[in-house]
């Protein structure tokens, strides 16, 4: 018979049901029937929640068994009643309370991880404040100076350079210590979360061919090469600056464990061809594990029972997966 000693803590994960008017909370409910192997805390208004899944949800309890599998909500309360489909301004600051809790609850050793159902950020600046996203939002609020966003599906791990910015706004952004920052947290959470030991990580350049050995563009030449050699004087094992329409190509892919784009349109949409419904966005460089839906709230959908649960699935099993290494590292050191 096993000693009750034996027998591990699991992981709790917090997940966030995103903006009340869109999918998030009713793609929630694929958690109750999941039986995934930890405690799980949807943060959102109780209310909601039961009428949106049609379900009856239990109240979390800090103090409950944490060897058992569970599913609760952490109860935040709405600003103003939601209906689905239709955005109010008044629930936006509901919206940032939410993912408060959980990277707060994540800090303070509450949650071992959070996962993020999809936010609206246009009626969250309709209201008056300034939010470009989770990962900006989740950076600023742990004093995290640089983060990552990469995307993980359909056999791809993809990460971004810059993110949520004007197509005219990328190459500006682009330097030489900027590239060199975001590939060290790349590299390391690769080897730290997702226990590659030297990982492999191809690096695409900004402009069409590569900049054609500066005729269509000099990034290549005077940013990203110089990021990279950096960078391969301390052992890391990246790219040349690599044409990205060919750097996707499935057998020169095999030779990465990552690939690094400079901008959101450049790399996502491969991946979310080769995984729409079942990708994760993954916050690298926080002191906390972050994971997200691929997706958007879905305003048509929200309401009809059509949403597509899998990709939130998919968001907190890596959570789950993720906060597992975390453990593993922490008793071995």
């Amino acid at each position: 018979m096993v000693g009750a000693a034996s027998i591990k803590p699991l992981p709790t994960i917090a997940i966030t049901a995103g903006e009340p008017a869109g999918i998030g909370p009713e793609i929630c409910k694929c958690l109750l029937k999941a039986r995934l192997p930890a405690r799980l805390v949807v943060i959102a208004d109780r209310a909601l929640l039961n009428q949106r899944t049609q379900s009856q949800w239990l109240e979390f309890s800090g103090g409950c068994d944490s060897t058992r599998a569970s599913v609760s909500v952490l109860h935040v309360g709405l600003a103003a009643p939601s209906v689905a489909g239709v955005l109010d301004v008044k629930n936006s600051a509901y919206v940032l309370r939410t993912l408060a809790v959980a990277c707060d609850g994540c800090q303070e050793g509450l949650f071992d991880a959070m996962a993020t159902a999809p936010v609206h950020k246009g009626v969250i600046n309709e209201a008056g404040i300034d939010f470009t996203g989770h990962t900006e939002y989740l950076a600023a609020r742990t004093n995290t100076r640089q983060v990552v966003m990469m995307l993980v599906g359909g056999g791809l791990r993809v990460a971004l350079a810059t993110t949520h910015l004007p197509l005219r706004a990328v190459a500006d952004a682009l330097t030489i210590d900027r590239l060199e920052q975001v590939l060290l947290v790349l590299h390391q959470d690769l080897r730290t979360s997702f226990g590659i030991e030297n990982p492999r990580i191809g690096v695409a350049g900004l402009n069409p061919h590569a900049g054609e050995s500066g005729y269509l563009g000099r990034e290549e030449i005077e940013i990203i090469l110089p990021a990279i050699q950096r960078l391969r004087a301390q052992g890391l094992c990246l790219s040349e600056p690599l044409p990205a329409d060919t750097l996707f190509n499935p057998q020169r892919l095999k030779s990465f464990d990552a690939v690094l784009t400079m901008y959101h349109d450049q790399g996502l949409p491969v991946l979310k061809f080769a995984s729409f419904g079942t990708g994760v966005n993954v916050t690298l460089g926080l002191p906390i594990i972050r994971t997200s839906v691929d997706h958007g709230t879905a305003l048509d959908l929200a309401g009809t029972g059509r949403a597509d649960e899998g990709s939130l699935l998919a968001a907190v099993r890596l959570a789950i997966e993720l906060a597992e290494v975390k453990k593993t590292r922490e008793r071995s050191s």
